[in-house]
């Protein structure tokens, strides 16, 4: 178990047919090629010193590049994924353009032991997945909170 703990937003809308959530593609060359499983919830990790409610906000302005939207935070509680990472999630509706979204960015050594040193986007892509779609492309442990969002709002 990593001991790491995240936190994210997860924005929801309503269309005409049905419920969408934003989602962004994890970037990096780990998941260039990957569909499922490379998607999740805007999310980052945070300290003990810090709430996971400011984490969210901090670590979705921090990977879009825009302020989190106001509204009513819907807790979705936590998830634990196959990394033992704890990852804690609120949904808020409210629409966001995707062309909009500046990624931050991380850096890493790439290739391995190449001894260089490239930077990534956090995420290179952010999309509004209808539910089933999202549910076929996210992180797996994430699939709880997409099913607990329709619950609460589908």
């Amino acid at each position: 178990m990593s001991g790491k703990r995240s936190a994210g937003l997860l924005l929801f809308r309503h269309t005409d047919s049905h419920l969408e959530v934003l989602l962004g593609h994890m970037g990096g060359p780990f998941f260039a090629r990957r569909e499922a499983g490379a998607w999740t919830v805007p999310k980052g990790e945070y300290e003990p010193d810090e709430t996971a409610w400011d984490a969210a906000r901090r670590e979705f302005q921090e990977e879009l590049g825009l302020p989190p939207p106001d509204g009513e935070a819907i807790a979705l509680g936590e998830v634990t994924q196959t990394n033992g990472k704890v990852v804690t999630a609120w949904a808020i509706e409210a629409d966001l353009d995707p062309a909009a979204v500046v990624a931050g960015t991380f850096e890493m050594e790439w290739p391995p032991k190449s001894g260089r040193r490239q930077e990534f986007p956090e995420l290179d892509r952010v999309e509004w997945l209808a539910l089933d779609r999202a549910r076929e492309l996210i992180v797996e442990a994430q699939a709880e909170f997409l099913d607990r969002l329709a619950e609460e709002w589908g």
